[in-house]
Parts: C-alpha cells; structure tokens; sequence
C-alpha cells in the first residue's frame, strides 16, 4: 500500500533519482547545477524556507513526489512532482494533488504556480482538471515551456468534473 509522506533526511537520492528516470522516459534531462539544484538540500531548499517536500512510497521504493516552494507570503510553486509511470491511472496523482492544496492552506498560501513541458501531457491534464491555468511569468526554468497558476480559495482546490 502506497503511502505518501514528509521528506525525511536520506531520501534525497532516491528522489533525485526518480525525477531522473522519469525525465529521460521524456527525453528531457536532469540539470543538479540549475533547475534541480533544489534537491540537494531539500531541507533548506523546502521545510525551512517555508515550503513543504512529499515522499509517495510503495513498498520500500519511491514512486512519486512533490515540493512546495515559497515564493512569497501568499504564492507557493508547486516543483519536482512526479510520479513514475508504471503507477499513472491509479489516483496517486489525484492524491498527490490534492494533498498538495491542503499542505498549501495549511501553510496559507493563496495561490499556485507551477512549470512544466508541454510532452508531460499527463501531468498538465491532471493540473487542468483541478483549473490550472496558463499565464507568463517573468522567469521560467530552462526545461519548462508553460507556466500554470491557481488562486487556492477552498471553494476553487477540486477536481473540475
């Protein structure tokens, strides 16, 4: 039984190497010098500044994750959520998701950004079918070519049907 909890010190490796897997199954490539420099602290980059990292583990092995990033008091972006692949279809990434929403409010943030590329068509369904909406922010990540945002009223954080 899959079970989705905090970052603890030691699991840096086995994300950073999910997150590997999972971008070259893409095409795309890990970069620890710039846009993934975040996971080899995540402690300082995450839980201490304000944010909050998500361990998705099944037997042993890690399967999925995800990160809130403070970007201000009010809007967090949501990073390195990922989930392999063997396990998409199965409502981890409904859960991943809507944990996600709660961890924000309960850090109360108000609003989410995130970034993506356009081949990870799984992950951008799953962020419009909870209304993410695509907008230009100032600064995106090398990797990324769409940046999404969602006001995090708790009457806006479900599924849309």
């Amino acid at each position: 039984m899959a079970e989705l909890r905090n970052y603890q010190k030691g699991d840096e490796g086995k994300i950073f190497d999910l997150i590997s897997s999972i971008l070259s199954e893409y095409l795309l490539d890990i970069d620890p010098d710039e846009t993934d420099s975040d996971l080899s602290d995540i402690e300082r980059s995450y839980i201490s500044s304000g944010g909050a990292f998500k361990v998705l583990v099944d037997n042993n092995n890690t399967i999925g994750s995800y990160g809130l990033y403070k970007i201000d008091n009010t809007t967090c972006e949501l990073r390195k959520m990922y989930l392999n692949s063997t396990y998409i279809g199965r409502g981890f990434g409904i859960l991943m998701m809507e944990d996600a929403f709660e961890t924000a409010a309960g850090l109360d943030y108000k609003r989410m950004v995130l970034e993506t590329n356009s081949v990870l068509k799984e992950a951008i369904s799953l962020y419009k079918k909870y209304g993410f909406t695509e907008f230009k922010p100032d600064h995106m990540s090398c990797r990324c070519d769409i940046a999404m945002e969602k006001n995090l009223s708790p009457k806006n954080i479900k599924q849309k049907k």
